[in-house]
């Protein structure tokens, strides 16, 4: 019996490693994808900014 709760110790220690360690890299995968939404939308903000700026003042037509 004793080698048998020593088995179901180590088998939850091992299980909560286990899912601990995929949900850190979980973790950092969404950060990476946080990273890469939060590049593209600031070139789109600055995109859409200097859009914006060309149409107000005229965007270098000579009318």
């Amino acid at each position: 019996m004793r080698n048998f709760t020593h088995f179901l110790y180590t088998l939850a220690i091992s299980l909560f490693l286990l899912v601990g360690m995929t949900s850190c890299e979980l973790v950092g995968d969404i950060f990476k994808a946080g990273l890469w939404v939060y590049g593209i939308g600031i070139v789109l903000v600055l995109f859409v900014a200097i859009w914006l700026f060309r149409k107000v003042f005229g965007g270098g037509r000579s009318d």
